[in-house]
């Protein structure tokens, strides 16, 4: 057998170990890829009706916004109506306040000149009546 003869038989047992190596690699990608596909048709299959259904969710959303946009000068309306009323009834709270305070102060003062008013009362008739 000459070194050529002997090269070949060992690039020959090295391509036969490669191929027999490579066989099941190749196999497992070839499972793989088929894996793969399956996913992807699935994803797709369940991600349609989601899709779907969240364009649905988003136009019921763009709906309701639009309610609010709607009724945001209501509400806007209302709160100034709720901030005049609050005015009004500090207004009336006070005015009560004055009168309650004008009143306190008549009833004073008329105390105060009912006192008086017998005070004087009994120095004139102790003067009219002791001389």
């Amino acid at each position: 057998m000459t070194l050529t003869g002997i090269a070949l038989i060992i690039i020959t047992i090295a391509i036969c170990i490669l191929v027999m190596t490579l066989i099941p690699t190749i196999l497992t990608v070839k499972r793989t890829f088929e894996s793969v596909g399956a996913l992807s048709e699935m994803v797709q299959k369940e991600l349609k009706p989601t899709i779907q259904e969240l364009t649905g969710v988003l136009a019921e959303l763009k709906t309701v916004g639009g309610g609010v946009a709607e009724h945001t000068d209501d509400v806007k309306r209302f709160m100034s109506a709720l901030g005049e009323t609050g005015d009004n009834l500090h207004t009336i709270n006070h005015s009560v306040g004055v009168v309650t305070n004008v009143l306190n102060t008549t009833s004073v003062w008329a105390t105060g000149a009912k006192v008086a008013g017998k005070y004087v009362l009994e120095r004139y008739l102790k003067k009219r009546g002791g001389n």
